[in-house]
Formats: C-alpha cells, structure tokens, sequence
C-alpha cells in the first residue's frame, strides 16, 4: 500500500459502552473488535471515511484524545442537526475559529471547524 492510512486512537474506560456511543449517538459503524476472555479491548468505528479506535489498554489517557474532522458547511450543519435531535450534547467552541465540539463519554474532544468567513 503506497498512499497513508491514518487511525487515531481514542483512550476509553469502557470499550463496549463507547462503541454503542459512537454507533447509536454519532451514526458510526462498528468496524471490529479485539476481546480478550469476553471483554473487548479495542474496537473500530467508521463513518464516512472518518475511522477511530477506542481502546481501553492505557487507563491513565482515558479521557485525553483531541480530534479534528472536517466537513464541507453543508455536511456541518447537518450532523449538528442529526445529533442533536439524537440529545447528544452539541457545544460552540474557539480555537481561534469557530468549532463546533462534541464530547464523548469519557471526555474525549471531537472538534469540527466551521469554514472561514470570507475576508471582505
């Protein structure tokens, strides 16, 4: 394989629970996932060609991860949609640009940048 295929790895408490999170509140899919003696360690979510991996092997970094998906405005606007009318809580951020945030349930950040305002 010559082009990069990036996963980053979002540290959870509990990789079963957070795998119905990110299925049933965020629209992902469940893509695998690794158990050990009946409990799951690590698991893939997909949506949209957006892949993360939970895991729960570092307990000391639940909780920690930060990441950023961009989307087209349209796209944006209509996932805020889709997941508030799901109850999951949508906030208003600042990095510098305007973002919208989602936490999930151990506190890991998924940002999404609005696009710039054109400059007059």
């Amino acid at each position: 394989m010559s082009e990069w295929f990036a996963r980053p790895v979002l540290f959870v408490a509990d990789v079963g629970r957070s795998v119905d999170f990110y299925v049933n509140q965020l629209g992902f899919t469940r893509a695998w996932t690794y158990d050990e003696e009946g409990k799951a360690l690590v698991a893939q979510v997909d949506r949209q060609g957006c892949a993360l991996i939970l895991s729960s092997q570092w307990p000391k970094k639940v909780g920690t991860a930060l990441m950023f998906i961009s989307l087209d405005p349209d796209v944006l606007h209509a996932l805020r949609v889709e997941l508030e009318g799901k109850g999951v809580a949508v906030k208003d951020g600042e990095w510098g640009y305007r973002l919208m945030v989602v936490h999930d349930l151990d506190g890991n950040e998924l940002y999404f940048p609005y696009p710039s305002e054109p400059q007059p």
